[in-house]
């Protein structure tokens, strides 16, 4: 059995990240696809930043919301997307010691801030089902600001307590990081050190973030559903799920996987599971969000449809 011995953080010079899969035939194939889809979100969530910036019927507390999911999706797949492109093409996959610190700092940035401004989006749609004639005051442009803004600074403390917690300890001198990407769980697996401390504060951080921002969400759509269903008229009841379906799909999607990985039991394939996972959340579903919010979202759609007509009579 291999005996793994210790060494500090600041010996550490990199890491070897073991990537999608072993198998050499796979890295062309695989490039492509994730070329592709880095593509694809990046097209599809600067469309949607671009929409909801420049067209003014879509400057509301929905479409302001939906411009900084976009923007924290295209954030975190960001942070993943070109280093695992460069991965797939080179002999030896490393990440540096500081490279790797500061990607699992941004990656918690995007990822946390998605939970938080999902839960916004939820609480708008319940204001909006459920209190259609006090929205605009309840949920005001200096509401919205709060909301995004404690989001990201909230955001921006839990990643640093986790990176300086994961980095401080002393690592194996078998720095292969099983995973594509630097994240919390793989780099965890690797300390040599006491990590007790370490588990417990992720472990509380983790379970903190996903369960309040679960309670918001399904409380919103619980009241939204029973408002819905006290409406007397069908076209009511149509209006109510056509404004919020597209992010009730969304959320259920992003909660749904982040829970499954999330409760998984450790076991010899949980990284292999954790890989699945990870690409999904980080690869999939910033690419399919754009599609949800403008293909059944009307006002989206008009809004796109308005500014191709600008660009095809004014082109550059």
């Amino acid at each position: 059995m291999m005996k793994l011995s210790k060494i500090s953080g600041n010996q550490m010079t990199e890491f070897i990240l073991m990537g999608i899969t072993k198998h050499p035939g796979l890295q062309g194939p695989l490039f492509v696809v994730f070329l592709l889809k880095y593509m694809a979100i990046s097209l599809g969530n600067l469309g949607i930043i671009i929409l909801t910036s420049v067209d003014t019927n879509l400057h509301t507390p929905m479409y302001f919301f939906l411009n900084h999911l976009a923007f924290v999706d295209l954030g975190y797949s960001t942070v993943v997307g070109p280093k695992t492109l460069v991965g797939f093409i080179m002999e030896k996959n490393t990440i540096t010691y500081i490279g790797c610190a500061i990607e699992l700092v941004f990656f918690v940035i995007f990822i946390t801030s998605e939970l938080f401004i999902l839960s916004a989006m939820a609480y708008d749609c319940y204001v909006a089902i459920c209190k259609p004639l006090r929205y605009m005051v309840i949920v005001s442009d200096r509401t919205c600001w709060i909301l995004v803004t404690i989001s990201y600074f909230y955001s921006i403390l839990v990643s640093l307590l986790v990176t300086i917690k994961i980095f401080k300890p002393s690592f194996c001198k078998l720095n292969v990081i099983r995973h594509f990407y630097c994240d919390g769980l793989p780099l965890f697996s690797i300390i040599c050190s006491e990590k007790t401390d370490i588990e417990l504060i992720i472990m509380i951080l983790a379970t903190f973030n996903l369960v309040s921002s679960l309670l918001i969400i399904l409380i919103s759509f619980m009241l939204i559903l029973v408002a819905t269903f006290r409406m007397n008229s069908a076209e009511g009841r149509h209006k109510a799920f056509s404004t919020c379906g597209s992010h009730i799909t969304g959320m259920v999607i992003f909660c749904g996987t982040l829970l499954f990985m999330y409760l998984q039991p450790q076991s010899s394939h949980y990284f292999d599971i954790a890989k699945i996972t990870s690409f999904f959340y980080t690869l999939v579903i910033p690419m399919l969000n754009p599609l949800i919010h403008r293909l059944r979202n009307k006002e989206m759609k008009n809004a796109s449809k308005s500014l191709f007509k600008i660009i095809y009579k004014h082109p550059l």
